[in-house]
């Protein structure tokens, strides 16, 4: 079995870097009101090794901490860490497997997001914010049940068909997101539950008038290549 202690220096220095920063970001996810009690999860993925970072199972937001979060393979194998890892973790170590760009996953049972998966839809993309961050509607992906790469699978292939997405909400589940990072993942999936929120606010009042595709690509477009700091 291979152990940290086995790999150069330069690894476990991210893995302790990566470790700070994940265990940090499950704190957003409390403050933008995405999980509650145990469930939920935050990985990266290491650029130095094939190896991830990912929350333990079943543990408490407020006892989390760098030491805490699990170093594993990309087959989902421990590496280093006292705890066992999240239940999600063979689903992560999938993602990372078949989408080489992606550095970040994250899990969330978000009200709203869920709620939209519970009824098997997409939210339709009836917002210039969606247009921007989604590049259209977030996609609901197949029911799979818990414990194996089943979910990641899932996640792949509903991202296959909408490239431009980081969010997919997977059938009587919840939302897993993805992104070059982990912050950015967790960032894809507030601005989920957002817009997931909002859409549903707005299905109330009426009928949801949709973005057509070719506005959506350019808002998509611009918003990844010209706004903000490049």
């Amino acid at each position: 079995m291979v152990a940290l202690a086995d790999f150069s220096p330069e690894v476990r220095a991210e893995v302790k870097q990566v470790r700070e920063q994940v265990a940090t970001l499950h704190e957003q996810l409390l403050k933008w009101n995405l999980v509650v009690w145990t469930a939920g999860n935050v990985s990266q993925r290491l650029r130095t090794a094939d190896l991830m970072v990912i929350k333990p199972s079943g543990v408490r937001y407020e006892y989390l901490t760098p030491q805490s979060m699990v170093v594993t393979d990309l087959e989902g194998n421990v590496v280093d860490g006292t705890e066992a890892p999240s239940s999600d973790t063979a689903s992560h170590a999938y993602i990372y497997r078949h989408m080489p760009d992606v550095y970040g996953v994250v899990h969330t049972h978000s009200t709203y997001a869920t709620a939209w998966a519970a009824t098997g839809k997409n939210i339709p993309c009836g917002l210039t914010m969606m247009g921007d961050e989604f590049g259209g509607p977030v996609p609901v992906g197949p029911f799979r049940l818990i414990g194996s790469e089943a979910i990641g699978k899932g996640v792949v292939e509903t991202l296959e068909q909408y490239p431009h997405s980081p969010a997919v909400l997977m059938q009587n589940h919840g939302p897993f997101t993805v992104g070059k990072d982990a912050e950015a993942a967790v960032k894809a999936a507030a601005m989920t539950e957002e817009v997931a929120h909002t859409m549903w606010a707005a299905s109330q009042l009426g009928d949801i008038i949709e973005i057509d595709p070719a506005d959506i690509a350019k808002l998509n477009d611009r918003y990844q290549n010209v706004y903000g700091q490049h």
